[in-house]
């Protein structure tokens, strides 16, 4: 994927649904957030033969979070991605560089085309602390609509050996290439010769926040169970 995201995850968004939760259970502060990428990973899979979901990532992307437990719909999330941090774990990088050839012209056109950018626009609550994250994802020079389900797994306002807040998501979302631009190996229509259309995206991020010292948490709490 240029072909995944952005994302972020990974994650968070823009208008509560009517008549939804309007606020997470955590003891986090509002705020911006910055992703802590020791703590995060994006990974893409896609169908090859039909035989395996082949799954690679990207190594180098940033988000930025503006993440309001009480007011969901405040809150927003853009997430960069540098499509050259591709990796694919090709175990004869020697004999083939198939980063490389995912990079060319024919698939992500990287040279072009080096930067992946999502940005949400909505958010629709589905669940205790679960979302629909409804944003657009430019990639290879097309922007498009791309939905993430998200689930919040909790946060604390701080701890003495990590004296800002945290919190944690995963998301995942789908996409076809095909509409933006990538087309290169689908398969004919009723086969699986080839690498599919669809793109999975998978992301899972933490994110650090203010510093303890500017809330009035005393003690690190974390989120109840959904």
């Amino acid at each position: 994927m240029k072909t995944p995201v952005t994302l972020a995850a990974w994650i968070l968004l823009a208008t509560a649904a009517p008549g939804a939760l309007a606020s997470l259970p955590a003891k986090v502060p509002a705020g911006d957030y910055t992703i802590d990428p020791a703590h995060a990973t994006l990974l893409f899979r896609v169908d090859h033969l039909g035989f395996s979901h082949y799954t690679a990532r990207f190594k180098g992307f940033s988000a930025k979070l503006h993440f309001d437990p009480a007011r969901l719909q405040t809150s927003t999330v853009e997430v960069t991605v540098d499509a050259k941090s591709l990796e694919t774990d090709f175990p004869a990088a020697l004999k083939l560089d198939f980063n490389g050839q995912l990079l060319s012209a024919d698939w992500l056109d990287a040279a072009r085309f080096p930067t992946m950018i999502y940005r949400s626009r909505r958010i629709v609550i589905t669940g205790k602390q679960s979302f629909r994250i409804e944003g657009e994802l430019s990639l290879h020079g097309v922007t498009k609509p791309v939905v993430l389900d998200a689930h919040y797994n909790g946060g604390y306002a701080g701890h003495p050996m990590d004296p800002h807040a945290r919190i944690g998501f995963s998301a995942r979302g789908n996409l076809k290439r095909s509409a933006f631009g990538i087309s290169a190996g689908i398969p004919a229509p009723g086969t699986t010769m080839g690498v599919s259309d669809n793109v999975e995206i998978i992301v899972e991020a933490e994110f650090s926040g203010p510093a303890l010292a500017a809330t009035s948490a005393t003690s690190p709490a974390r989120s109840a169970s959904p």
